[in-house]
């Protein structure tokens, strides 16, 4: 190797190095950021028919905000048919379906729904970034839709409306809770990180593993916030104690206690008791419907 040669791999290390720390983008690109904010970023929820009504009143009892009116409509690029319901919350906004047919496979496997400045732009700049597309763009009745699935099988809907929705910002902005494995959990930082444009502002490697059900153990803990919003990143083995791994969602609340008791006074179940692990309380939450989330009392993790 000669000493050109050797400088810029010196160079390029010390490049690697400087992304890899907290706070600094995985890597560049040249894609276009196509986030609108995290208040346009909503959980999917799929319940029964007979579910809806409570889900939305144990929703907004635990979090306030308010729902929309129903509307009965095929969302999708094939016959179905769904009741709808938008739930919006400061804590985080909803997307809630209670199909009256049965539902298109492989709608209810995507987690998330992204607004996204542009369809067709967001789609090549997913695709570029190391996306698959699984659902390719289709029209719905405001607008436009896709489902990508990253690295790991992470699923998320990319979104777009005719009329540009505008909604207020959140006083606290939820975290996208995603389960990864060891084998794929650097590339889906790398590319996600490229298509948000976002950044990572922490990286735990011994995180206090109580926090997913396994107290005595640690595993590796990722912090992603970006335009789409904040995103949380659990890289383990896979031996996971039920509930964690079925939640999508956590949600900063302003009364951690408070939230508890109109959660189940209105239907929830606290699925695991309150605990105290890097630095925040949490505890896990199930919905009437069967939807379940993460609470935690805001302080910083």
């Amino acid at each position: 190797m000669d000493v050109a040669t050797n400088s810029q791999t010196i160079k390029m290390v010390a490049l690697v190095a400087m992304l890899a720390l907290p706070g600094a983008a995985v890597a560049q690109t040249s894609q276009p950021d196509v986030s609108v904010g995290a208040q346009y970023d909503s959980t999917h929820v799929y319940v029964t028919p007979a579910d809806m009504n409570a889900f939305v009143k144990c929703i907004t009892a635990t979090f306030g905000g308010q729902a929309s009116a129903a509307m009965v409509t095929n969302v999708l690029p094939v016959p179905s048919s769904t009741q709808f319901r938008y739930i919006w919350t400061p804590a985080g906004t909803f997307s809630t379906f209670a199909f009256l047919t049965p539902i298109p496979y492989p709608f209810g496997t995507e987690r998330t729904g992204y607004l996204v400045t542009d369809m067709d732009t967001a789609v090549s700049a997913a695709r570029a970034s190391g996306a698959e597309v699984v659902v390719a763009p289709f029209k719905d009745p405001i607008g436009r839709d896709a489902i990508v699935q990253w690295p790991g099988g992470f699923r998320t809907q990319l979104y777009w409306h005719f009329t540009a929705p505008a909604y207020a910002p959140l006083s606290d902005i939820p975290d996208n809770r995603v389960y990864l494995s060891a084998d794929r959990a650097d590339e889906f930082v790398k590319e996600f990180v490229a298509f948000s444009h976002g950044e990572i502002v922490a990286d735990v490697r011994q995180a206090d593993a109580a926090e997913i059900g396994r107290p005595g153990s640690v595993f590796r803990r990722i912090r992603i916030r970006s335009g789409f919003g904040n995103m949380l990143i659990f890289v383990t083995d896979g031996h996971l104690p039920f509930p964690f791994g079925h939640e999508m969602t956590g949600y900063s609340v302003k009364n951690f206690d408070e939230a508890l008791a109109r959660a189940t006074a209105t239907g929830a179940k606290v699925l695991t008791h309150p605990i105290q692990p890097n630095g925040s309380r949490t505890a896990m939450v199930q919905f009437p419907g069967g939807f379940i989330a993460e609470l935690h009392d805001g302080s910083p993790k």
